[in-house]
């Protein structure tokens, strides 16, 4: 095969090369002997590279069953008859897909906020806050098995705090049926599920105070395990949550990361809705019980119910949530009633590239004097305006106006907000 196509090239050089000569205005010189070598030479590697892939495309042939029999390292060339399906040692397909995957393969995002503030009210704080640094951890450990963990960095007066946000491992069975293990921010709540730490990710500068991190209206996080996926059910898309796990501390504000303080177990569940034909529309609704202890001696029951309609496109995005915290004194059987609700409307407008997006958020929270348990929570009434301004797809500048009445027969504080948000 190497000399018929070296013999086919030497007579095409040379016929080339007599047209050339009897072609007077194409002036191009002559080829020399030695370039005429060199370029026998690179056709010469090049067949022989073809001929050792064709080679090689033949060997691998010859591992197929029926091919060729291997015995000590040998290979025969008697061909041997081909075993049926169940004796074939294949190999695993799914060991296979995760060697090419990488399994596990990890990626780390980041958040942070720089921010300013200045209130009228008196005694208040102000200046620049270095805000929250976050970091998220994902990890597919297999084709259906993934990890995923939230670690925050919080400013504090003398020193950083560090605090394990989320730390869950999950098992994808199908998309009806997801089980998972860990810390989550517990689903009683749209806020707290589709806004984790980093501002950069919600809208405002800050959240709701009834979602507020750090507050005690609603548990924020949840220690145990949880099932979600969807709901068979057309074009309503419906899906759901259902938790069990610890209930909260005795710091009401904290989950139970080392046990369930009185030894009950909290449980959670939430049903919602994504209807196909709109979408960016959500609503549904969820449960929360628990047993809590604030102080040895004292037990309350705890119920919570809360509901969500929310449409997040941009043009317009509207968000609102409701919640009603029920507790009951075991000793007494004295019920107390607290209730809080948030209503978000926001447009991104079309001009400079969709860059701006300005905000306006009315929020309520009431609570009965007499109430044990919510000690710290304060009667809330406030309304914030304000815009966000995206400097690039990465990072944010926000800056709000808020006007709040802080608890009963209060005078109401005027402030203002800045926020520099990102994620890198």
């Amino acid at each position: 095969m190497p000399s018929r196509l070296l013999s086919l090239l030497v007579l095409s050089l040379a016929t080339s090369g007599l047209l050339a000569q009897s072609t007077p205005q194409i002036q191009e010189p002559e080829p020399s002997v030695q370039s005429l070598l060199e370029r026998i030479q690179r056709l010469e590697k090049r067949i022989g590279e073809l001929e050792d892939h064709q080679r090689t495309q033949a060997a691998d042939g010859a591992g197929t069953p029926g091919s060729a029999a291997v015995d000590g390292g040998n290979t025969q060339s008697s061909t041997v008859p081909e075993q049926p399906p169940e004796h074939q040692h294949a190999p695993n397909t799914t060991a296979v897909r995760e060697a090419e995957r990488h399994y596990p393969s990890l990626q780390i995002r980041g958040f942070g906020d720089v921010d300013f503030s200045a209130t009228d009210q008196k005694g208040s704080v102000s200046g620049f806050n270095l805000g929250q640094f976050v970091l998220h951890f994902a990890s597919p450990l297999s084709e259906k098995v993934s990890y995923f963990g939230e670690l925050s960095f919080t400013a504090q007066p003398a020193a950083y705090e560090v605090q394990v946000e989320r730390s869950i491992i999950r098992y994808d069975y199908n998309d009806y049926f997801k089980i998972s293990f860990g810390k989550y921010h517990t689903p009683i709540s749209y806020w707290n599920t589709a806004f984790h730490h980093g501002a950069w990710l919600q809208t405002t500068v800050s959240r709701p105070e009834m979602v507020r991190f750090g507050g005690t209206f609603i548990p924020i996080h949840f220690v145990g395990l949880q099932a979600e996926g969807n709901i068979p059910s057309g074009g309503l898309g419906l899906g759901y949550n259902v938790g069990l796990g610890n209930g909260r501390s005795s710091i009401l504000s904290k989950a139970g990361d080392n046990g369930d303080s009185n030894d009950n177990r909290a449980w959670v569940a939430s049903v919602f809705a994504r209807p196909a034909r709109l979408y960016g529309l959500q609503f549904g609704g969820a449960v929360y019980r628990d047993k809590l202890t604030p102080e040895p001696g004292r037990n309350f029951e705890e119920l919570i119910t809360s509901a969500h309609l929310v449409w997040t496109k941009e043009h317009p995005e509207f968000l609102s949530e409701f919640a009603n915290v029920h507790h009951r004194d075991v000793l007494t059987s004295n019920t107390y009633n607290s209730q809080a609700f948030y209503i978000q409307l926001a447009y991104r407008l079309p001009w400079q590239e969709n860059k701006w997006k300005p905000y306006y958020r009315f929020e309520y929270i009431h609570k009965p004097e007499s109430d044990p348990v919510f000690l710290n929570v304060s009667d809330l009434v406030g309304s914030t305006v304000g815009v966000r301004y995206d400097i690039t797809n990465y990072a944010a500048f926000k800056g709000e106006y808020r006007n709040s009445r802080v608890g009963r027969d209060e005078p109401r504080v005027n402030g203002g907000f800045f926020q520099t948000a990102f994620t890198f």
